[in-house]
Formats: C-alpha cells, structure tokens, sequence
C-alpha cells in the first residue's frame, strides 16, 4: 500500500511515523512544502519518497493518507484527498466549524471514501478496559499549566478528546447537556461539560491554569471505582485499591492508543471497508455547543 503522511510536525514525527515504519508492505510517501523538515525527517525514517506539493503527493497513486497538517487547512487537504478517491485518517478535528465537517462528511459519503478522525482515546487500553466497568459515574480531567486561549481552538483542538472520550464511554442515551466555563479577557480559562441519561452521568473537565499537567479518568458503579492516570497506570478500588502500572517495555504510542488507532485505520484500507465519519461528527456537534455556551456566558 502507498500511504502518504502530510504534516511533519511533534505527533507525525514522534507518535504515528514510529508505527508506519515498522508496518510491513507499506511504501510511505512524506509531504510538508519546507524542504529541510522534508529531507531531515525523511533522513531519521529512512523514507525515501518525499514531496513539497501536495499535487506531486497525490499524482503518486496513494492508497490512504494521514493528515498531520495545522488545524486551520485539514479541510481543504481533506477535501483534495476525498476527490482523489484517497482514504483520509485526519487528526481531530476536521476543521473548526462544525460546518465544514459536516460537509466533509458529506462528501467522502458521496464518493464512497473513508474519513476517519484521530480519536485515539477510544483505543488507549487504559480506557478500552473501562467498557467493561460500571459507569454510573463518569469524571474526566484533562488539565494544564498556564494555557488559556480563544474558546474555539480551546475546544476543538483539546477539549474535544474528553468530549469525545465520554461518548464513548458513555453507557447510554445522553439526554441532558450542561456547559459552565470561565473567561477572563477574552480567553477561557476552564470549562466543565455534564452529560447525563438514564442512570448515569458524565462529567469533563479541563483547567488549562491548573498548575499541574495531567489526565485523570474515573469510572464508578455498583461499589467500584476504576482510575487511570495519564493514560497509563490503572487503580482499581473496592476496598483498598490495586495498582497496575504500564509495562516498561510499552512504547507511548500504544498506551495512547495510537499504535491501535492507526492499525485498525491500515486494515479497514486493505480490506476494503470504507470507515463512515459520522460519530465523529457527533462529537463535531458537541464541541460546537460548547464553544457557543461558554461564548455566550463570557458576553
């Protein structure tokens, strides 16, 4: 397969180009348009197909691509690759306005192309495993040091991994959505998002001036509660708590599900199967009433 990797900036370098390279039968074609990030990264992979353009990328006949680019033009690479026929796995999100991932769902529907957004929580073991806890009670935190910013790139470019993350974990029909922030001069500075339904509730949280980086999931019910902590160590509570910490020969990519998101993304290309963007678009949604709320508190 001819996978194409566009961006190459800290997550292609250090998360996804670790996995690809080792991937047998796979023939990587590298593009960013800034020939010594080019050449010194091709270099390090030993890659040697590299392109400044994005129209030398596709005359190569790519199987698939992943989308590493800044934010602002996912929607246009993405679009480009979905008129080609290419299968897309985009880091989140699709694009800032919701609008415009609903019309790239859109289009890759129509033209029978996958479109696949980076979530890779949903396959971070940590967080898998707790499919299989009672989740009456949900509490997500995503936390950082002295990071307030604009309320829309806050949201779609970082709290939309814990939106995202409590979809999927939620164990049911969300029926009620609650949002509170808080902005000072024009920047939001902590938002918490409350999803409830039938017999459960989902809270997020993320205090970008927190004074501590962190990442804190807990799962509760019927007596249990489960916590993981940076993606990593695992403490299981029913009386005294048990701690299982990542294996030391684990590499960060698959405890960030990283390694697993990226493989499933390789093996639905290969067979065939066409990935379909709509819940990813769900949490599109979300994120777009979010930054509306939390605008519309700040005044």
């Amino acid at each position: 397969m001819r996978i194409g990797v566009i961006g190459l900036g800290d997550i292609a370098r250090k998360a996804y180009l670790p996995v690809l390279t080792a991937q047998p039968g796979i023939e990587l074609h590298l593009h960013t348009r800034t020939r010594g990030t080019l050449d010194s990264v091709g270099d390090a992979h030993r890659v040697p197909h590299r392109h400044t353009s994005l129209d030398e990328l596709l005359a190569q006949d790519l199987d698939a691509a992943f989308v590493h680019a800044p934010t602002e033009t996912h929607p246009e690479i993405a679009e480009r690759l979905i008129e080609a026929g290419v299968a897309a796995y985009v880091d989140k999100p699709l694009s800032y306005h919701v609008e415009e991932a609903e019309r790239l769902v859109g289009l890759a529907r129509r033209r029978g192309v996958s479109l696949m957004t980076g979530f890779n929580r949903r396959h971070a073991p940590g967080y898998a495993q707790c499919l299989d806890h009672p989740r009456d009670l949900i509490v997500l935190q995503k936390n950082r040091v002295g990071q307030a910013e604009q309320a829309r790139t806050f949201v779609y470019d970082d709290f939309i991994h814990v939106v995202d993350t409590l979809r999927f974990l939620a164990p049911g029909t969300v029926d009620r959505v609650e949002v509170t922030g808080r902005s000072r001069g024009g920047l939001l500075e902590h938002v918490v998002l409350q999803l409830s339904g039938e017999g459960f509730t989902a809270i997020g949280i993320m205090n970008r001036m927190s004074g501590s980086t962190e990442e804190v999931l807990e799962v509760m019910g019927a007596d249990t509660k489960r916590q993981v902590l940076n993606l990593a160590d695992i403490v299981d509570h029913k009386g005294q708590p048990t701690l299982r910490r990542r294996g030391d020969w684990v590499p960060v990519a698959r405890q960030r599900g990283i390694e697993q998101i990226t493989l499933a993304f390789l093996d639905a290309v290969r067979s065939g199967e066409v990935i379909d963007a709509g819940d990813a678009l769900a949490t599109h949604e979300l994120c777009e009433r979010i930054v509306n709320e939390v605008e519309r508190q700040a005044g």
